[in-house]
């Protein structure tokens, strides 16, 4: 179960200051006294801090995510209407919610915010931070915090599914979903009703990216040109599909929420006013497993293949499978080998 705690205030990029600015999170294990056996896990997109139900096969006693040994943490996303804040939740100047006038946050300001709640916490060094896709941007950022003596406060990293910034190919389809939830007659410019949002439009932004998570053979595979018993007109096995998974978001998700976060992956750049990319990328001092998988269509394996390139200390590990992006979500058991291997073959190294 989640808890909360509040940041009394905090100051985004773009300048804006929010006040008692709650951040859920959930633990599992116990920190350490030094305050330095904490592995971070970084969620995706429409995901949560429940990481025993969407990455069970990697939370546990001797897998790699281990509360026998690890402080495991995982923080909501600012922007998710999971507990953190958001347009879903109170703004204390006005006491009705955000709505279409929470301000932007940048992949940077989200690491900035759970840097602050992590210390809360208690955490002074983060041991590994793990997440893919929105995931992975996050892990990437966590790569540029430092502590006081100028050390990194996180000391290893395992970005997977991503690249080290949101491409043309990937802005494009965040615009294009975004663009269906704008043209629901009910988005209002954001300023719908809790009792009646914009679902046609978040239900299409969804269809859209299910497409761009999985892979042609996987379709091609798992529904090929089947036919459901017509009703309602569906009768394609991979329409009744596209849209269950449409419904299922809308029954849980936000269409204020749903924006706001495709709007900070779109900004994610690891360079941005840092310098050039590849440069950039070499300073990156600490170990990192990068994980790509080979059917992504949406991450391809090439931008792994260039993070692994430019990461001086870094390894490239391909998770094969047929499913597309959503592999890391899948193939649980095989990326939990993947990250548990690296995981003690790295400890051992550092020791």
């Amino acid at each position: 179960m989640a808890e909360t705690l509040r940041i009394q205030t905090f100051t985004l990029e773009s300048g804006d200051t929010l006040r008692d600015v709650p951040v859920a999170y959930q633990t599992w294990g116990t920190l350490n006294a030094a305050g330095t056996n904490a592995v971070l896990v970084c969620h995706a997109l429409t995901g949560d801090t429940a990481v025993e139900e969407w990455w069970s096969g990697l939370l546990g006693p001797d897998r790699a995510l281990d509360p026998t040994e690890d402080f495991v943490v995982c923080l909501n996303v600012p922007g998710s209407p999971y507990g953190s804040v958001s347009p879903v939740t109170t703004n204390p100047d006005t006491g009705a919610p955000y709505g279409p006038d929470f301000p932007d946050f940048t992949t940077r300001d989200t690491v900035r915010l759970h840097r602050r709640a992590l210390e809360q916490l208690g955490v002074r060094r983060v041991a590994c931070a793990v997440g893919g896709s929105m995931g992975g941007m996050h892990v990437l950022e966590w790569a540029f915090e430092t502590t006081n003596d100028g050390a990194p406060y996180v000391r290893s990293l395992v970005p997977i599914a991503v690249g080290g910034r949101h491409t043309a190919w990937q802005i494009g389809w965040s615009e294009a979903q975004r663009q269906a939830i704008y043209a629901d007659p009910k988005w209002q410019d954001g300023n719908y009703p809790s009792g009646d949002p914009p679902t046609e439009g978040l239900a299409a932004a969804r269809m859209m990216a299910m497409v761009s998570y999985r892979s042609q053979p996987s379709f091609e595979g798992r529904f090929g040109r089947d036919v459901m018993a017509e009703q309602d007109g569906v009768p394609y096995a991979v329409e009744s599909y596209l849209r269950h998974h449409g419904q299922k978001l809308v029954d849980r998700f936000d269409a204020n929420c749903y924006v706001a976060l495709t709007r900070q992956m779109d900004t994610h750049d690891v360079a941005r006013d840092r310098g050039d990319n590849a440069s950039l990328l070499s300073s990156i001092e600490q170990p990192a497993l990068v994980v790509g998988i080979d059917s992504d269509v949406l991450y391809p394996l090439s931008e792994q293949q260039e993070l692994a390139a430019h990461l001086p200390r870094a390894v490239l590990k391909v998770l094969e499978a047929p499913h597309g992006h959503d592999s890391f979500l899948i193939e649980l058991e095989v990326l939990n080998d993947l990250v548990a291997s690296w995981r003690t073959e790295n400890r051992a190294v550092a020791a």
